[in-house]
């Protein structure tokens, strides 16, 4: 049997769940290694053939607990977490009711997350700075922000935080499509 037709009999088994991590792996390198041909796609296939020899044994482990033939400890445990990840994957998060004491929290921990982004910004004023300079406009806004509408500074510098988060992601998977298309580029030219 194919290793392609391995992979999707465990799914349709259920295998996948066993590790779902590990199998989604497996079934991207599968895929992956598909389209390599030569050294690349033999290295692929040997990492994969470890992994499917390495899955079937814990997969005849796992029927073998299942039977009743293995007396570890662990293997009740394991079936009473199954059983609750189970339980709480039934339920969508829609059906748990939402506290009417969580609003007051969210509050109380925005404006204090707020106060400090405040006091670390006007903790950076630079000496010496000139009129123009960025630094200096951006903390004379904050001061006459916090004077004049203190609700609106808050809501500014939490759009301002969340404005920052999302550059830091987007940055962070930009880097990691680079990361990832560099050797496959690379590895085609050598082929060249």
């Amino acid at each position: 049997m194919g290793v392609r037709a391995t992979i999707d009999a465990w799914r349709e088994q259920g295998a996948d769940r066993l590790d779902a991590i590990r199998f989604h792996y497996m079934d991207a390198l599968e895929k992956r290694a598909a389209g390599h041909e030569g050294e690349v796609r033999r290295v692929l296939d040997e990492k994969l053939a470890v992994l499917l020899d390495t899955y079937a044994a814990d997969l005849k482990k796992a029927k073998a607990r299942k039977a009743g033939k293995s007396t570890s400890p662990a293997a009740p445990a394991r079936e009473t977490l199954g059983s609750l990840v189970e339980h709480m994957t039934g339920h969508s998060a829609a059906s748990f009711p939402e506290l009417a004491a969580l609003d007051t929290f969210r509050n109380i921990w925005s404006k204090l997350r707020s106060e400090n982004q405040l006091r670390q910004a006007l903790d950076h004023l630079p000496t010496n700075a000139g009129p123009l300079n960025s630094s200096a406009l951006v903390h004379r806004s904050i001061v006459l922000m916090r004077e004049l509408s203190p609700g609106y500074l808050q809501q500014f510098l939490s759009y301002a935080d969340a404005l920052s988060w999302m550059e830091q992601m987007n940055d962070t998977v930009a880097l990691a499509a680079k990361d990832a298309a560099r050797p496959v580029s690379a590895k085609r030219a050598r082929k060249k």
